[in-house]
């Protein structure tokens, strides 16, 4: 049995009538009555009763006309699926991304972009830190991530990057802290800063901010004194707050509102911050493409 046969079926069992389903088909009719005949000794029953003026289906005929409809149907969905994977209409994606990503304005619009216009795409997004994405990008558990590396950061040769966002570092100071009684448009050397306990992400995370903010101190002549670790970046906001001590993190997330505490920007150029989309060098699908060309 193979779809053309069910085709031919479908057909005749419509038009009830060979000569107009050979006609809607385009073949001749001798042909239409053999694959006809094949079917029905195949299944061992017939589906068609025929005279010469009269063809009607059986019983068991209008309950195969049911299932061929149904088989021929997944097979014609099948096909649109593959043409739209093919031309980059569907497909699914895998997306990892830092904690900071979602807060930049383009990230979430982009995201919106692509998925009123992908409806048969299936995205799926993943929140993880730079060096979790770095592994699964490797391992093909992700397709595309979303990193904020440390400035030494190289990517691994199987691994294509592009800065997508740029960011500035900044300290997050207790209101009560003198720095923070400066204008908020001076900018501070994290020098000032050597004396202070500070608050930042675990380096065990795969963290690309705790290396840039340990190398920025470590440039600067002194090893910051690290009080306490946290996993979000509103703990980290909110222990300041309560006096625990200082961080530095990325601008974007003065956006948080969290009370109690004052943001100011760390001078020189080595405070930069990049966020860089990653994917693997060899295996931009057409949908991939698609999701790239938003950013």
């Amino acid at each position: 049995m193979d779809f053309r046969q069910l085709r031919y079926f479908v057909a005749v069992a419509e038009a009830l009538s060979f000569s107009e389903a050979a006609r809607r088909l385009h073949v001749s009719q001798p042909p239409l009555s053999i694959q006809i005949k094949a079917l029905e000794d195949e299944l061992g029953s017939p589906l068609l009763e025929r005279s010469r003026h009269h063809v009607a289906l059986t019983p068991a005929g209008e309950l195969f006309l049911e299932k061929a409809r149904a088989a021929l149907a997944n097979l014609d969905e099948a096909r649109d699926v593959v043409r739209q994977v093919a031309s980059g209409e569907a497909g699914e994606i895998r997306v990892g991304f830092t904690a900071s990503v979602p807060m930049q304005d383009v990230f979430p619009r982009a995201v919106h972009a692509f998925r009123e216009a992908h409806r048969h795409a299936r995205l799926e997004l993943v929140h993880m830190s730079t060096g979790q994405q770095l592994q699964q990008l490797e391992s093909g558990e992700i397709d595309i991530g979303f990193l904020r590396p440390s400035p030494q950061f190289r990517p691994p040769a199987r691994i294509e990057v592009r800065e997508v966002l740029a960011d500035r570092l900044v300290a997050v100071l207790p209101l009560g802290h003198l720095l923070a009684r400066s204008n908020e448009q001076t900018e501070i050397d994290i020098s000032e800063l050597s004396g202070e306990r500070f608050l930042l992400f675990p380096r065990g995370l795969g963290c690309g901010l705790f290396d840039h903010v340990t190398t920025l101190c470590n440039r600067a002549g002194f090893a910051p004194n690290v009080a306490q670790e946290a996993r979000e970046a509103t703990t980290i906001i909110g222990l300041v707050a309560s006096g625990a001590g200082v961080s530095v993190l990325p601008a974007i997330y003065a956006r948080t509102g969290i009370p109690g505490v004052a943001y100011r920007a760390i001078a020189g150029p080595d405070a930069g911050s990049r966020i860089l989309m990653a994917h693997r060098a060899d295996a931009l699908s057409p949908i991939m493409k698609r999701f790239v060309g938003y950013f």
